[in-house]
């Protein structure tokens, strides 16, 4: 059994093929595991290159617990409260806290009592949401769209999952401000909230009621404890080993190619790289009748400051003064954001060691649009350093003083450089999560014509996201083995002997 590719997706179905008795190799073209959730060390600041918000740990725990082992023994993780801090144009700013009382109160605070109540109403409606949602239409291996016919997709109808996600927001929420922080996330699934299914406020949910996380070290944690899992259960990892070609006899693969030349003989291969990649292995791209859709991309600027600011929380959310405008720019224009919304994460806030001693890591995370819409990869090289020095003059009118010259080390990454990591369309958060592109009408993670290859990752079922790709591998072990998969119950959290928090799953077998 093969797996390319040692990202989140990969290593997940690595240890629950690993947990079913199979013997896994796994060949990853980079020195070693994380994929898009990489690391690079500069000049002593430990920079992750992909995601920087972990929802949903769970999901990585029931991967560790196929092989007999544990997130908790691997991670030390750290709940994050406020899970975001949003501020606002009008120089406003709200915490947002994922325990209940907490955040109604702070909703109260901001807002005053109206709004507060329909936050609560909110909540309901985003915890009835999930539960409609999760074991039907994410966590399940689609074999037709006939699936969907199950009493679970009325309930998910008469929650109005099939509404305009800015429309059932502000159905419980009328502050502009408010109703952005819980409808920004439609940005990670390539869709304006205007336009955006409702049902994907489930990311919110994940978001804003399940909880925020920090894994000490920085997110490259949780795919280095995994390969270490991994390893410690057998799978055999060949770093610095790209996949070039796969031997076919017939309709099945019989042995992986490396650029080496060595032939890694398989009874079934999973593909984790990019869907582009995968297509060139194949030789083939599937036949469908509307191109793919690409999600907006992103420019990133890490900074290792000398100094910080004591109104940025972990996870800092800076909305500009526009909203559909902004939207329209990434989606559809191809424009850069006039008036730009960032996230901005700073990790040496729960762990200093990712920086040199009285230093700082800065993330500044700014969408932009993907190359098919807005400018080629080519043209960053000219419009990259000149983006990067707009971010910086935004950021010190936003309050971060003297940002620009606080600067000591930087890695500035853009379009251009997605492009040369084989990302479509020049954007590291791959297919958009259109109504075309979701659920059953999303990529598959079978391969026609080919009986023994599966796909996984962000680019097929159940799509973008770390709680996602890491069910995605799960499914993708699941399409090998035959067996149903295998879901994770979580129960209430608990602190480890050190003190860190640490969540407890207790693994359940259900029929998908």
């Amino acid at each position: 059994m093969v797996v390319v590719g040692a990202g989140l997706s990969g290593l997940a179905c690595a240890l629950h093929l690993l947990g079913a008795g199979r013997r896994v190799t796994v060949v990853e073209r980079d020195s070693g595991p994380g994929g898009r959730a990489g690391r690079v060390s500069v000049a002593g600041y430990e920079i992750d290159t992909g995601p920087t918000v972990l929802t949903m740990p769970h999901l990585a725990d029931e991967a560790f617990a196929a092989v007999g082992d544990s997130l908790a023994r691997h991670v030390t993780l750290t709940a994050l409260h406020p899970a975001y801090r949003a501020w606002f144009a009008d120089g406003s700013s709200l915490d947002v806290h994922t325990e209940g009382d907490a955040m109604e109160a702070e909703v109260r605070r901001f807002a005053g009592p109206a709004e507060a109540a329909g936050y609560r109403e909110l909540r309901q409606w985003l915890e009835r949401l999930y539960r409609a949602q999760m074991r039907r239409f994410i966590d399940t291996n689609f074999d037709s769209p006939f699936q969907l016919l199950h009493p679970d997709l009325a309930r998910l109808a008469a929650l109005g999952g099939f509404g305009r996600l800015d429309r059932r927001i502000g159905r419980f929420l009328t502050d502009p401000r408010l109703r952005r922080v819980f409808s920004f996330q439609a940005l990670y699934a390539g869709v304006a909230p205007a336009r955006a299914l409702a049902a994907y406020a489930v990311i919110a949910y994940m978001d804003t009621v399940a909880g925020v996380w920090f894994p000490r070290g920085g997110m490259h944690a949780l795919p280095r404890g995994m390969a270490e899992a991994a390893a410690g259960a057998g799978a055999d990892f060949r770093w610095s080993a790209e996949a070039t070609a796969l031997e076919r006899s017939g309709g099945r693969v019989r042995a992986v190619r490396l650029a080496s030349g060595e032939r890694i003989a398989c009874d079934a291969v999973v593909l984790t790289c990019e869907l582009p990649a995968a297509h060139r292995l194949l030789g083939r791209a599937p036949n469908r009748p509307v191109r793919l859709r690409h999600s907006p991309s992103a420019v990133i600027l890490h900074a290792g400051t000398d100094r910080t600011w004591p109104g940025l929380a972990h996870h800092t959310l800076s909305f500009g003064a526009a909203w559909e405008r902004t939207f329209d720019e990434l989606t559809r224009a191809g424009r850069l954001m006039s008036d730009p919304s960032l996230l901005i994460t700073r990790p040496t806030t729960h762990d200093p060691g990712l920086a040199p001693p009285g230093r700082h890591l800065h993330y500044v995370l700014a969408p932009c649009p993907n190359t098919d819409v807005g400018p080629s990869g080519p043209q960053w090289r000219d419009l990259g350093p000149r983006y990067r020095d707009g971010l910086v003059a935004e950021l010190e009118r936003r309050g971060l003083d003297g940002f620009g010259d606080s600067v000591e080390e930087e890695l500035l990454v853009t379009p251009l450089d997605w492009e040369g990591q084989g990302h479509a369309a020049g954007g590291p958060f791959s297919v958009a999560h259109t109504f075309a592109q979701t659920g059953p009408f999303r990529p598959r993670n079978l391969v026609r014509g080919v009986e023994n290859v599966v796909l996984a990752g962000c680019g097929t079922t159940p799509g973008v996201g770390v709680p996602t790709v890491l069910i995605s591998g799960k499914l993708a072990a699941a399409r090998v083995t035959g067996a149903a998969p295998r879901r994770a119950r979580p129960r209430p959290v608990r602190r480890g002997a050190a003190g860190p928090v640490v969540p407890v799953v207790e693994g359940v077998h259900e029929p998908s």
